[in-house]
């Protein structure tokens, strides 16, 4: 398993109703084991994630599956990470 910074950037579509699903779907991924970490930025731009997968196809399909992505209110970025 690799991990993956997930970086999400508020739109100006961003719709406050999509937190709760955001949210959701974070506790999906930690409930599976592959999310080791999540927080918003204290700006309120945006947050970001980390969390584990095979490859980063399997971490892109992940994350654009994030409610924040699929209502177009964040754009969601994904990098290979080598945190030591």
């Amino acid at each position: 398993m690799y991990r993956y910074l997930v970086t999400t950037f508020r739109t100006p579509q961003f719709q406050t109703s999509v937190i709760d699903g955001h949210y959701a779907f974070l506790d999906h991924l930690r409930q599976d084991g592959k999310l080791e970490m999540a927080g918003p930025f204290t700006d309120k731009s945006g947050g970001a994630y980390l969390i584990k997968a095979a490859s980063l196809e399997e971490a892109q399909a992940l994350a654009f599956s994030d409610p924040v992505h699929t209502t177009k209110s964040s754009i969601v970025t994904v990098y290979e990470w080598d945190a030591k």
